[in-house]
Formats: structure tokens, sequence, C-alpha cells
């Protein structure tokens, strides 16, 4: 095997990354001038829409380092989008929740930043090719394995 990758798999790779990078940018640009959000910020308050959740489990759903997530959920706190508590039973643990002002600015967000994921990475596509898309991300979802 080369330790190079083939015209075909860097052709593919390469235009993942500019899909990547581009969609990061763009909807980043579109939460901060629709909502004030930031993309991380929208990441956060998504996976703690059901319930609170540590800061390592966020690390582990979200593909950050805990530093981050530690990071990002003190900015966060002090714009009143999330609180910070000890866990219950072991107060080393810090449980992060959305507050009302952070769920409804997920609420209010949610809508522009849908409509621009669908413009931007779904409206060129067929149904069928949708479909496709979704089993070969998920297959490479599988390959890479658990954080």
């Amino acid at each position: 095997m080369s330790e190079w990758l083939d015209a075909d798999q860097q052709r593919a790779w390469l235009a993942f990354m500019r899909v990547q990078h581009r969609i990061n940018f763009e909807a980043n640009r579109q939460l901060q001038a629709d909502s004030g959000l930031s993309l991380a910020d929208y990441d956060v308050l998504n996976v703690l829409v059901a319930d609170p959740l540590s800061i390592t489990d966020m690390a582990r759903i979200l593909g950050w380092e805990r530093s981050r997530v530690s990071h990002q959920t003190k900015r966060m706190a002090t714009r009143g989008l999330v609180r910070t508590r000890p866990h219950g039973d072991d107060r080393r643990i810090t449980v992060v929740e959305a507050t009302e002002a952070g769920r409804q600015a997920n609420r209010d967000a949610a809508p522009g930043h849908v409509a621009l994921v669908r413009r931007l990475f779904f409206d060129g596509l067929s149904p069928q090719a949708v479909r496709q898309l979704a089993a070969i991300l998920e297959t490479v979802h599988e390959t890479i394995g658990p954080p």
C-alpha cells in the first residue's frame, strides 16, 4: 500500500475538506449574523437540548477536548446561555445545562441554520444522492470508531 493517497482518494479528501471548512465558515457567519450565536455555541446548545451533561460526556459527543468544552461553556455561562454545577454524587464532575435563555436562543437560531444547511448541503442533491451520502458518511464514522 502506498504512503500517498491515490488520485481518487485525494480528490475525495480535498473535496470533503473544502466542503467541511466552507460549511463551518458559512454556518458560523449565518448564526452570528442572525442570532449572535457562534457555531460552537449552537453545537453546545444542541447537545444540551434534552438533558444536562457532564463536561466529559459533552466532549465525547462533540468530539472536542475537555478543555475546549470547559472554556466554551464558561464563555456561554457569562452570557446566560448555560449554567454549570457540580455533580450531585461526585463534586469533581462539572455538569452543564442550558438555561431557558439558551434553549430559547437555540430555538430562535434553528430555522435559519436549517435553511442554510439545506441550501448549502442538500439543495444540489437528489433524494437518492442524499441517502447514498448518508450511508457513506455513516460507514466512515463507523470505521473511525468511538472517540
